[in-house]
């Protein structure tokens, strides 16, 4: 990738997020703004600061995110999988009619696949005002405003961090749980992933930033943080201190006010007794793990550049279950990488049975142009990878349900979302995230005095389990209210259908 790139007419090129005198102030009615976002958490969070910085300089949210009514829609973009691509570029064609009828609509396109694509953008989607990378949040206002003024597409795209994502104003999503950005980029070389060479190389925070941020979420009334970076648990890498991670977790667990304690992802590779240590001896930190796997086959895992094996990642698997007995571990699996053989496959199975995930993040893989992987032979038909991916959802769609099962009867800790299931008012319960992630449905008992809002917590026994989700109609036995500002209730709702009967909890996948 060469340096810092743009295709403007003015070589000026700015960080701040000035005013836009058109976005708002007196005379003029503020433009609107919805965000696209796809891809992982550190896309949401980059979501929630180009939110912040977008109402900093005078834009509103728009109430429809779809973006057909809104002045401005920024594409937050993936590229690790191939269909991103397809779906950006669809998403765009479908709005350049919608642009052509709205004079003064703007549309924005930041995030991975515009770090990759840069200015093939403005060639595939000539009706895009402005193209932004993973390095320059921070210039979208000033870019915005420039593409206005000059009449022309903007293009800025730089090689290297110009502000670290959480030194930008932020919107967001949720008021009780928050995103907290610990290091961006990464070091690793997977032979799969375009990552590197789009997020850059690994830059860490200093512990002293991280924790202010986290202190002052918790002032505003924030109860659940989660820690993120592309490989969390080497944090500490570019300041020189190695055991700075689990350091970072114990720290945490002092701040009075965070409840739970959250991260994704670590590797394999730097997973470490003292991280263990910290998970289990730190009160706060939720018992839940999501390391990615990849593969069960050494020869796949080698032919990845993963500096790991089968043995060495059980391994861990288990002293993770030794420290913490109920944690719930997740995982990431590409099924079909080049030259993965039956063999090969069956591997990843058995590595499946004995780990026992909760749950699995499973791929198809795709080829990434610009990453080794795509230009190895022996690339698995489409029809034997769809098979294989088939048997292993099987598989693990079983094992999730089986692991659910073990938690009827049991008492779940939930914290309340802002965002029900989508029978939660038919049935009369409310949802949320019990400590080890799961997804749990609470019954309330029908309408009544008690109000619940996103932000508490309720405790209820689990009375039905399936393979992504857990329901506890037996009522809450307890409940603790958000101590931020108040949330629009979740419960009060038409709820004029009766609630389903329950399906008995020894069924199984047929």
């Amino acid at each position: 990738m060469n340096a810092a790139q743009s295709t403007e007419t003015s070589t000026e090129t700015s960080t701040e997020a000035s005013a836009d005198p058109s976005a708002g102030g007196p005379g003029h009615a503020a433009r609107t703004y919805a965000i696209r976002t796809y891809g992982c958490q550190m896309n949401v969070h980059d979501s929630e600061r180009l939110s912040g910085l977008l109402e900093q300089a005078g834009y509103r949210r728009a109430a429809d995110q779809s973006g057909r009514e809104a002045d401005l829609v920024v594409f937050n973009t993936c590229a690790v999988r191939e269909n991103a691509d397809n779906r950006l570029y669809g998403n765009l064609s479908q709005l350049a009619p919608v642009k052509s009828a709205r004079p003064g609509m703007q549309i924005a396109v930041g995030g991975c696949l515009a770090q990759k694509d840069q200015a093939a953008v403005l060639q595939k989607a000539p009706w895009v005002d402005v193209v932004f990378g993973t390095h320059n949040l921070a210039s979208l206002p000033v870019l915005l405003e420039r593409a206005r003024h000059n009449g022309q597409a903007q293009v800025e795209i730089l090689d290297a961090l110009a502000n670290f994502p959480s030194d930008l104003p932020s919107r967001r999503d949720s008021a009780f749980s928050a995103w907290v950005s610990i290091a961006v980029g990464c070091d690793n070389s997977c032979t799969f992933c375009i990552v590197p060479s789009l997020r850059g190389k690994e830059t860490d925070r200093r512990p002293g930033d991280v924790l202010a941020e986290i202190e002052a979420l918790v002032a505003e009334g924030v109860t659940e943080i989660t820690l993120l970076g592309q490989n969390v648990n080497s944090y500490g890498r570019s300041f020189g201190d190695p055991l700075a991670f689990g350091k970072l977790l114990r720290a945490c667990g002092r701040i009075e006010g965070l409840d739970r304690v959250r991260f994704t992802s670590p590797h394999p590779r730097d997973f470490t007794d003292d991280v263990i240590a910290a998970m289990a001896e730190t009160a706060n930190v939720c018992p839940q793990l999501h390391m990615p796997m990849q593969s069960g086959s050494d020869a796949v895992l080698r032919s990845m550049r993963r500096s790991y094996r089968q043995a060495r990642y059980l391994d861990i698997i288990d002293r993770v279950r030794a420290a913490m007995p109920h944690a719930a571990i997740t995982t990431d699996i590409i099924v079909g990488f080049p030259g993965e053989t039956e063999e090969d496959f069956e591997q990843t199975l058995e590595a499946v049975r004995r780990a026992r995930f909760a749950s699995a993040f499973t791929f198809q893989y795709s080829p990434r142009p610009g990453t080794p992987a795509a230009t190895m032979p022996d690339q698995v038909p489409k029809a034997v990878v769809q098979q294989r991916y088939d048997r292993l959802i099987e598989l693990q769609e079983q094992i999730s349900w089986d692991d659910n099962l073990r938690l009827v009867g049991t008492d779940a800790e939930v914290l309340v979302s802002a965002f029900g299931g989508k029978k939660d008012a038919a049935n009369q319960r409310i949802s949320g995230r019990a400590r080890d992630g799961r997804l749990v449905h609470v019954s309330t008992g029908g309408p009544g005095p008690v109000r619940y809002q996103p932000g508490d917590v309720v405790t209820a026994r689990v009375s039905y389990a399936a393979p992504h989700h857990l329901v506890a109609d037996g009522g809450v036995s307890r409940h603790r209210r958000w101590r931020g500002p108040a949330e629009p209730a979740v419960t009060e709702r038409a709820m004029t259908k009766p609630a389903a009967p329950l399906l008995s909890i020894g069924r199984r996948p047929a």
